[in-house]
């Protein structure tokens, strides 16, 4: 059974009748740019074929209820306008309360409704399992009531459920790729302005994305902790965000910088510059310069923001060593474990399950691989698929 047939069964077994429509909204990876978001830099990302799945349909009350398919048909209902408060148990559930009270904090004037939620987005892997959901549900529940709104506002309205009420201070990337992802294209994004600029993805590479078994959270105090110390560089240098910062006067005046917030601080001055350079080896097929440039990225990382883990390493250095310049590899997420992500010749996926079987007996983890397409954004789905 699809996952687009088991959320209708689902919604049909729970609620009697057939869901109005199907908001559908991927999960991502980014190829590049990381931490930069927050620090109004540039990203490069793509929307994946994985997705969350929310059916919907509307009530004649003002009553959320809704139900997880994934976490043995748990469910919650709240009253569309009631304050926020977390659930005492389930942490989905806060997800789907933060994006209601966010929209009706935006003035928008919802309706009651019914929602049944089902997703395959690798969860704790760094592929934005969260902001899939955020944006799904947004996209549901504004449907419901007939309200339209442009991508760059459905992923705003995810970014402030998170920020404002899960309590998690993550960028923009995340929602702005689900919501506006192109097919067949990666997203380079300037989280400023929000222009999104597609760039088109060479069809000989493919997007592997392997998930170490490392779990990571980004609701901790280490991804906040990044964000508090690339705050403090940005006002050293009397800026509002690390993008204003150029290499020249970073290096001039770095000596007078705590060795931690210094080392934040070049990571994301350069990682902005080697994103903008990535994008256009990507548009130009310039695929031994993007590898170059990943690498970078990885060593960045791990020497300079300091978020990588010995098993992420190991894995990295091991694809590298097979890949040369014909593809590039990296950590990709938030850090402290989830996936790296590779770009690689098809001709070339042969060399994946001897690198996990090593990576297995070196560290006991089971890595698990997918070979993933660029996808585009958060879109309604049609009963008849």
């Amino acid at each position: 059974m699809s996952m687009l047939e088991s959320v209708t069964r689902g919604f049909t077994d729970h609620f009697n009748r057939l869901p109005d429509v199907i908001s559908k909204a991927p999960g991502r990876v980014n190829l590049i740019g990381e931490h930069t978001d927050y620090n109004d830099g540039f990203v490069l990302p793509a929307a994946i074929d994985f997705f969350t799945l929310v059916a919907v349909s509307a009530r004649d009350d003002n009553l959320i209820e809704v139900v997880a398919l994934d976490y043995a048909e748990q469910d919650d209902r709240f009253w569309v306008d009631e304050s926020y408060r977390d659930h005492p148990t389930q942490m989905w559930s806060n997800y789907v309360r933060a994006v209601v009270r966010t929209l009706v904090d935006r003035g928008h004037q919802l309706k009651g409704c019914n929602l049944v939620v089902s997703g395959n987005v690798p969860q704790g892997a760094g592929l934005s399992s969260s902001a899939s959901l955020e944006v799904a549900i947004a996209q549901a529940v504004l449907t419901v009531a007939d309200i339209q709104l442009p991508f760059t506002e459905l992923a705003l309205i995810g970014q402030a459920a998170e920020n404002n009420y899960v309590g998690c201070a993550c960028g923009i990337m995340d929602q702005l790729v689900s919501a506006g992802g192109k097919q067949g294209h990666a997203l380079l994004i300037d989280c400023r302005s929000l222009k999104t600029t597609p760039i088109l993805m060479p069809p000989e590479l493919s997007i592997v994305i392997i998930n170490s078994g490392v779990k990571r959270g980004l609701v901790d105090s280490e991804y906040n902790l990044r964000r508090e110390q690339c705050a403090e560089a940005a006002k050293f240098f009397n800026q509002t965000a690390l993008r204003e910062v150029t290499k020249e006067d970073f290096f001039a005046a770095a000596d007078q910088l705590s060795d931690v917030v210094r080392k934040r601080a070049q990571h994301v001055i350069e990682e902005n510059e080697r994103t903008l350079k990535a994008a256009e080896a990507l548009a130009t097929n310039n695929v031994a310069f993007l590898s170059q440039l990943m690498a970078e990225s990885h060593i960045s990382m791990r020497d300079l923001f300091q978020i990588t883990t010995p098993e992420i390493d190991l894995l990295v250095a091991a694809l590298d060593k097979e890949l040369g310049n014909e593809g590039g590899v990296r950590m990709t997420g938030g850090g402290f474990g989830g996936c790296i992500v590779a770009l690689m010749p098809k001709q070339k996926l042969s060399i994946v399950a001897p690198i996990l079987a090593d990576y297995q007996l070196k560290t006991g983890l089971i890595a698990i691989p997918f070979i993933c397409t660029p996808e585009q954004g958060a879109s309604l789905v049609s009963l008849e698929g």
